[in-house]
C-alpha cells in the first residue's frame, strides 16, 4: 500500500495547488436533477485551482488566490445623488435638505387622509399636526438655500 492514491508520487506538499492533470476529483459532480443544477446553493469554485471555496471567501484557501469581487449593479442616474445634485445646481447638503422638505410635505397631505376629524377639536388637533409638518419642511428648505454653496 505504497501509493493508496492513484497518481500520487508523493512529491506534492499539502499547502501547493495540485497539478491539473490531478484536478479532476477536486471537481462537482455534475447536477442529477434539474432543480439540483438551478439551486441558489450552488458551490464557487477558485478559478486558478478550481478547489471549492468557503462562504465568501476573499481569498483560495489552497492556493491563496483572491477572488473576483462581484461587480455592483449599475445605479439609475436619477438615483445618484452627485449627478442630480450638478443637474439641479445643487450641493450633497442642499440636496439632502430639499429631499427632507419634500418628505414633510408628502407627511402634511398624508396627516388628512389618516385622521379623520368627527368633532371641532380632532379638526383643530389634524389642522395643527400639517402646520408642524408644513413648518419643518419651511426650515428644512430654507437650510437648503443657506447652506447651497455658491458656484
Amino acid at each position: 500500500m505504497e501509493n493508496p492514491v492513484q497518481g500520487y508520487g508523493g512529491k506534492q506538499e499539502f499547502w501547493k495547488p495540485a497539478p491539473a492533470s490531478r484536478q479532476d476529483f477536486w471537481k462537482p459532480a455534475v447536477a442529477s436533477s434539474p432543480a439540483e443544477a438551478l439551486s441558489p446553493e450552488k458551490e464557487k469554485l477558485c478559478a486558478e485551482c478550481g478547489t471549492g471555496l468557503v462562504a465568501d471567501a476573499h481569498f483560495c484557501h489552497a492556493c491563496g488566490a483572491a477572488m473576483a469581487t462581484e461587480i455592483a449593479p449599475d445605479v439609475p442616474p436619477w438615483f445618484n445623488v452627485a449627478a442630480l445634485g450638478g443637474f439641479l445646481g445643487l450641493s450633497p447638503i442642499a440636496l439632502i435638505a430639499l429631499a427632507l422638505g419634500m418628505l414633510c410635505i408628502v407627511a402634511a397631505v398624508v396627516t388628512g387622509f389618516i385622521y379623520s376629524a368627527s368633532t371641532l377639536l380632532d379638526w383643530q388637533a389634524v389642522q395643527i399636526w400639517r402646520i408642524e409638518w408644513l413648518l419643518a419642511a419651511t426650515a428644512f428648505f430654507a437650510a437648503g438655500v443657506l447652506l447651497n454653496k455658491k458656484k
